[in-house]
């Protein structure tokens, strides 16, 4: 495993939200703080089914938020493009990166950023592929859109890995070639299905993929999101829980997620 295995503190809000601190910067993955309520799209309607855990001026100051795309708003809501304006920089796909503006900047797969940290040295933050949807790219992009994920490096670091909107253990196997053994793993899970896309495949990973891609990626600790407070989402804590227990990798989960229960 990694040299450096300490944990970082992840604490999650419900949907796809989540907020760690990495090399002295603060990190929010895909900020949805909306009531419930139901967005129409041009495809299938997406419902808000709970509330955030916080509001965004609970979160104090975020240096970074991680996008995995910005079109569907069950990954960015009107709540979190406010706050988007608030937040020096957002890293994304490269036409989200487009469309949101100055602070936004889009990155394709296996591009890099170097953050400098508060205290010295850099923080490097690479693009990695995600398909939000089963099959080849080029067949669910045009209905799903382009989406991306993120890996988190740094001298004396953890390995983090945020996998977006993502369904395809062909690109986590391509991830896990470059930066396996990855000491802590936000998955982005609940199989979310629409009848009318892909035959009701996941677009997003479900549970068993999820241990799979665990495994893959021999992830030490695993934070599972975008399980809950949506309609779509068809697989939450519980079925997670239990594809994790009937795998023997329980003690994978994050220790905090499992108290949340």
């Amino acid at each position: 495993m990694s040299q450096h295995p300490e944990h970082i503190q992840v604490r999650t809000f419900g949907g796809p939200t989540a907020l760690f601190e990495y090399g002295g910067l603060r990190f929010l993955t895909d900020p949805t703080f909306d009531g419930p309520g139901d967005y129409p799209t041009p495809g299938p309607t997406l419902t808000k089914t709970a509330p955030s855990a916080a509001t965004p001026a609970d979160l104090g100051p975020i240096d970074v938020v991680l996008l995995s795309h910005d079109e569907h708003a069950d990954n960015l809501d009107h709540s979190g493009r406010a706050l988007l304006a608030d937040v020096p920089l957002t890293l994304t796909t490269p036409g989200g990166g487009q469309r949101l503006g100055d602070t936004a900047r889009g990155l394709a797969d296996w591009e890099s950023v170097e953050l400098d940290r508060p205290g010295g040295g850099t923080i490097t933050v690479t693009a990695v592929p995600a398909i939000h949807g089963p099959g080849p790219r080029e067949q669910v992009e045009p209905f799903t859109g382009q989406v991306v994920g993120f890996v988190l490096t740094g001298e004396g670091l953890p390995t983090v890995y945020v996998s977006g909107d993502n369904a395809s253990l062909g690109a986590v196997e391509e991830i896990a070639a470059r930066f396996a053994p990855v000491d802590t793993a936000i998955l982005f899970a609940g199989a979310p299905r629409f009848p009318v896309l892909f035959d009701g495949g996941p677009i997003v990973l479900d549970s068993a993929q999820a241990v799979e891609a665990t495994r893959m990626l021999d992830a030490r600790r695993v934070v599972p999101v975008h399980h809950d407070s949506w309609a779509h989402f068809t697989e939450g804590r519980d079925v997670l829980e239990a594809a994790f227990t009937g795998a023997g990798l329980a003690g994978r989960l994050d220790r905090d997620w499992l108290r949340r229960a």
